[in-house]
């Protein structure tokens, strides 16, 4: 083979080289098309966990709406007319403390007990003193009686002439003297009594007791401790013992806005709804209207007593009080269930069903609502809970575990 063949065996063709260059692209193509599928399934992920913005309104029972007749509704606060901080009358520490929070105690319980040696010694002091006093007064008594037949014999003898008129005289003077000694060791026989129930009196202060009957709710001090009715000794020494109410004395005060203070009127008839029982309606009535009003709020302080006493209500409980026109029906004649907008109710897969918010995200509950319709509201008797938030007019694109953003609540 010459060199010439040699050279052109040795060529390569342009077309094979083509081929050969081009094969390898597809897998290129493969990758950006999984690429792009990848980034398609991301954005759909991120754009299907984004909060949902929704408005809601809470859900409230029959028994809580304002009802008919409510001329205005204004909130406030249980406060208790009653109640006092015990404390003792003396300074003294502590030996006995017989009170715990939540207890019950009578008018005159003892609630705690000072260390009284020294008031018991002077006690012990001052009844020795009386008795010596009035042993005094037995021991002159009997003198002034003997002075006395003394004298009346002198004066029978002095007639007869069998002794002197000086005699007779010094007889007389001897039971005026012993009369006076004696109205003196009886004044100071008086003044060892009282000093006695003066002593008394302080030996009582140890012992610290109820001054009416009412719940402690608060215990501010224990054994050991120094009290005293003054604040003295800075935050070492107790002014109290314990707080007591009188759970009977609970009655409500509101503010009303003094723009409205006129459709207010004393023993108007009331409702009160503690906020921690949105169902529980509390027949009241209005006890006065205090008359000075509060400048910087622009309200006047409302009284309102609660008809109904109950071991569930404790003082500075919140409370809305629905002033009526009329008094409010029997609470056996509220229906059940709950009020929501009616927009809350919508269809899905056939079923009237309500999303409520539970933890930033809706929650599908199917419910039957009824025929009636109290306004814009809708009755649900079961499914749904008073206090629940509800979500208003919910979105096509809400579906039950959706999350949401609450971006409006209404009343």
């Amino acid at each position: 083979m010459d060199n010439g063949e040699l050279l052109k065996s040795l060529r390569i063709d342009r077309n094979q080289r083509e081929e050969h260059v081009s094969a390898p692209r597809w897998p290129w193509f493969a990758g950006a098309a999984v690429l792009v599928a990848l980034l398609a399934g991301g954005l759909w992920w991120f754009l299907g966990q984004r909060p949902i913005e929704v408005q809601t309104a809470t859900a409230v029972s029959p028994a809580s709406d304002s009802g008919a007749g409510a001329v205005l509704q204004a909130t406030g606060y249980v406060t208790a007319r009653r109640q006092a901080t015990v404390s003792a009358q003396i300074t003294g520490t502590l030996t006995e403390v017989l009170i715990e929070e939540g207890d019950r105690v009578e008018k005159g319980q003892v609630l705690a007990r000072l260390e009284d040696s020294g008031y018991r010694a002077n006690l012990n002091a001052a009844k020795a003193s009386a008795l010596a006093a009035q042993a005094q007064v037995g021991q002159l008594q009997a003198q002034l009686s003997q002075a006395r037949h003394d004298a009346e014999r002198a004066q029978t003898l002095a007639a007869r002439g069998l002794v002197s008129k000086q005699a007779a005289e010094q007889a007389r003077t001897a039971v005026a003297s012993d009369v006076a000694q004696l109205n003196a060791l009886q004044r100071q026989a008086q003044a060892a009594r009282a000093q006695e129930q003066v002593a008394q009196v302080d030996f009582d202060y140890t012992v610290v007791r109820a001054p009416f009957a009412g719940v402690i709710t608060d215990k501010s001090a224990q054994i050991g401790e120094i009290i005293s009715p003054l604040s003295a000794g800075g935050g070492f020494t107790r002014t109290g013992v314990g707080t007591i109410v009188d759970m009977d004395s609970l009655e409500v005060d509101v503010d009303v806005n003094e723009a409205y203070i006129g459709r207010v009127k004393p023993n108007m008839p009331a409702e009160a709804v503690l906020d921690a029982y949105p169902d529980w309606r509390i027949p009241a009535h209005v006890i006065a209207i205090v008359p000075a009003a509060d400048r910087g709020k622009a309200t006047v302080k409302v009284r309102v007593a609660l008809e109904q006493k109950d071991a569930r209500i404790v003082p500075d409980m919140g409370v809305r009080v629905s002033f009526l026109e009329h008094k409010a029906a029997p609470a056996a004649s509220v229906p059940s269930g709950v009020l929501v907008p009616a927009g809350a109710v919508v269809q899905r897969d056939g079923r009237s069903v309500v999303f409520v918010v539970e933890g930033g995200k809706a929650a599908q509950r199917a419910v039957t609502p009824t025929a009636e319709k109290l306004g814009d509201m809708q009755r649900l008797p079961t499914a749904v809970n008073a206090g629940d938030s509800v979500i208003v007019a919910p979105p096509a694109a809400l579906h039950d575990g959706s999350a949401v953003q609450i971006k409006d609540k209404q009343p």
